[in-house]
């Protein structure tokens, strides 16, 4: 059995699409740093995506345990044309397309972008190729996030995209090698 704990990266205070846009985290709130830290298994290794928001958090979760390379395989959903745009701003440029995008998601790409399918299917790969180890930390991105969940749960992909997500929440998906169970979904320390 493994356990893959899902973090989210903290917060980016943008209210803008950011998919592959490397910006920072706030990495401010070291209380709830400190929480996080020890509610995750202290010997887990750590990996992140490669995007800045959560490298930061990831290397504030280290603390003696091991740190794997940054996968760029683990970044958020490719967003396109609308990454940095708000979402104003894309519903009136792309009505229907927007708007599609939310309420039947998997095969609809934003322009330049990626579908939910297409990056449920390389975030999978990504986990694939993870080391054996009975508990892994993972540093990643909402819609990252959501696409283990829904695999986890067998859920559509509208039915997870009404799952929160909070940043700094672990989210702790098991496999035992043939099934997957979520253990715990958008828990804040």
């Amino acid at each position: 059995m493994t356990r893959f704990w899902w973090v989210r990266h903290g917060p980016t205070h943008t209210n803008a699409f950011a998919g592959w846009r490397d910006i920072p985290a706030d990495l401010s709130d070291t209380a709830a740093l400190a929480r996080l830290n020890a509610y995750l298994p202290a010997h887990a290794p750590v990996i992140s995506s490669d995007l800045v928001r959560a490298t930061a958090t990831a290397d504030a979760l280290c603390h003696g345990r091991p740190r794997l390379p940054h996968d760029p395989a683990l970044r958020e959903f490719h967003f396109g044309d609308w990454d940095g745009l708000g979402f104003a701003e894309v519903s009136d440029r792309w009505p229907d397309l927007s708007r599609q995008y939310w309420e039947e998601p998997g095969h609809v790409t934003p322009p330049g972008g990626e579908s939910w399918h297409e990056a449920a299917a390389r975030v999978a790969a990504a986990v694939t190729r993870l080391p054996a180890h009975p508990d892994i930390i993972i540093v990643a991105h909402f819609g990252v996030i959501l696409t283990q969940y829904q695999r986890s749960a067998g859920l559509t992909p509208y039915q997870a995209l009404g799952q929160r997500i909070d940043n700094l929440s672990v989210t702790c998906l098991a496999h035992d090698g043939n099934d997957w169970t979520a253990a715990s979904v958008n828990h804040l320390p």
